[in-house]
């Protein structure tokens, strides 16, 4: 015969105190371990959407990232005729030489500053991302010291805002539009014409990389296989996927140091779930022998105090889910690719929070399985003494 539900739940909201201060320590717990795993998951949502399987990058051979490498205009005219690149509506092969930089700007965060990319960029650059739109004012003349942000970066660098102006290079440049690049790696850089701010650096000729555009995946395959093969050119192309991919590594640290401090902190709140059930156990001692003189068997016994230590922690998870879905959509950064600031939202997803739940039931079950056993183990005459 199965003890009832009901009595766990009663044994719960009559023991109040102590099933709050539980499933507090266990809802703190769940709460870290979300916070990281939001954290890391917006950062791989923002790398994931800023690179398309069909463009390549090209790199200086033995580069890691655009800021230190190095591309001059005539490898770039050798590079646009390769074979497998897709051409445009005009013709054109799909291909775009970038220079990009790092500027210090003060944020809302940092007002001491910190870097933030800077790209020049024509408009076949333009055209070739994808899924990008001026969510305010309008994108940068050529010829002209005129800058279009992302979003990210107008909303947490107050002297890059439509309007304002940023010294850097040989003078000022107005900021004019808001680029809006969804989930993508761009809200966090600022874009402008490339003849002018290679000239502004004085990096006429030797600017940083070029992007390509594959006609189809197997052509990409190719054309990367042809460019790192290719003596003369001296070059190391790696899809854009990959390249974004591989910027991932950045996030092993924080989700290391995240679910340490989260295992840290779960062998604490098991512990308190253990030590609260077992003194749910010393305290209802002769409600144990009773239970068994009204014929309830050891086994629904240690059943149903391993189900109230579950239940327990169910709460504290669902609680820690509760704490951490404010952080859903707040913006934060890390050191990007470039060695730059890189923005991106916490994603607190659903599988995130199944995950926070079943994290708190094996610390439940952990916790309640020991004194559920001793529970059952009383001897009926023991138990109704109170022993």
């Amino acid at each position: 015969m199965a003890i009832p539900v009901t009595y766990n739940f009663r044994n719960l909201i009559v023991r109040k105190t102590t099933t709050i201060m539980t499933a507090l320590g266990i809802a703190l717990t769940v709460a870290v371990l979300l916070a990281i795993l939001a954290l890391v998951n917006g950062l791989r949502t923002t790398l994931s959407s800023s690179g398309d399987p069909l463009q390549v990058l090209v790199l200086r051979k033995g580069s890691e990232s655009e800021l230190v490498s190095n591309f001059t205009r005539g490898q770039f005219q050798d590079l646009k005729f390769k074979p497998g690149i897709a051409r445009g509506r005009d013709g054109d092969p799909m291909a775009s030489l970038e220079v990009v930089t790092v500027i210090n700007l003060a944020s809302v965060d940092a007002p001491d500053g910190m870097n933030v990319s800077v790209r020049g960029i024509a408009p076949a650059g333009i055209a070739m991302r994808q899924g990008l739109r001026i969510s305010e004012g309008r994108w940068f003349q050529t010829g002209r010291r005129e800058l279009v942000v992302g979003k990210s970066i107008a909303h947490r660098f107050p002297d890059a805002r439509i309007g304002k102006k940023i010294a850097f290079g040989r003078g000022e440049w107005e900021v004019v539009g808001v680029l809006d690049a969804g989930h993508g790696a761009q809200n966090s850089e600022i874009w402008g014409d490339l003849n002018q701010v290679s000239s502004d650096l004085q990096r006429i000729e030797v600017l940083s990389a070029a992007l390509v555009r594959a006609v189809d995946s197997v052509a990409a395959k190719a054309l990367i296989n042809d460019i790192n093969n290719d003596q003369r050119l001296n070059m190391n192309a790696l899809s854009e996927r990959e390249y974004y991919d591989l910027q991932t590594r950045s996030a092993a640290p924080i989700e290391f140091t995240g679910v340490f401090i989260a295992i840290i902190m779960a062998v604490g709140s098991s512990f308190a779930a253990m030590n609260t059930m077992y003194a749910a156990v010393a305290r209802r001692a002769q409600e144990i022998g009773t239970l068994r003189v009204l014929g309830f068997s050891r086994g629904s016994i240690l059943s149903s105090f391993f189900f109230e230590s579950v239940l327990l922690a169910l709460l504290g998870g669902l609680l820690g889910c509760l704490l951490v879905l404010p952080l859903n959509g707040i913006t934060t950064g890390v050191g990007g690719p470039n060695f730059s600031e890189l923005d991106f939202n916490f994603h607190v997803t659903p599988r995130i929070m199944a995950m926070g739940v079943a994290f708190a039931v094996i610390l439940g079950a952990f916790g309640g399985v020991f004194p559920a056993h001793n529970a059952s183990r009383k001897e009926i005459l023991a138990a109704l003494r109170g022993v």
